[in-house]
């Protein structure tokens, strides 16, 4: 606008043959052209700076979708270090249980094998009470025969 107010003075400068006038319209002019300059600049300033803040809002967000990756990364060896640990407690559950079916059997194996050891020793004793038993009876039976045979010594 004011370079159309600036030409249009010049015009008239020129017309009425007044050069202040004309001066004044192209010194307008002139103004006006160094404030549509500034104005471009002021603009392509302000984009530029736009761009540095996305640029940098960029810049942030690629720093903070790294952080949240480590973090992501860092959790996962967590739980896998604890899915870890959780499969060797099984295992070692599984161990110990076996392990201890396994004593559990030789203690009943022992069992087994004391009991038949006793039943052994007493079926030895009731055979050796009755071999002592056949002896007494033998015995009985030799030391009536021998009194039968010499009465006198029974005394």
């Amino acid at each position: 606008m004011g370079k159309v107010v600036g030409k249009a003075k010049q015009m008239a400068g020129a017309v009425l043959d007044r050069d202040d006038l004309h001066r004044e319209g192209k010194l307008q002019e002139v103004q006006a052209d160094a404030e549509a300059e500034a104005a471009a600049k002021a603009a392509e300033a302000e984009r530029k700076e736009e761009e540095a803040e996305i640029e940098a809002e960029r810049a942030e967000t690629v720093a903070e979708r790294h952080e949240v990756e480590l973090e992501a990364a860092e959790i996962e060896a967590e739980e896998q270090a604890e899915r870890r640990r959780a499969e060797e407690e099984r295992e070692a559950a599984t161990r110990a249980q076996a392990e201890k079916a396994a004593a559990e059997r030789q203690r009943l194996a022992g069992e087994d094998r004391a009991a038949a050891k006793r039943q052994q020793a007493a079926a030895e004793k009731r055979e050796a009470k009755r071999e002592a038993a056949e002896l007494q009876r033998e015995a009985d039976r030799a030391e009536q025969a021998a009194a039968a045979i010499d009465p006198k010594e029974e005394n």
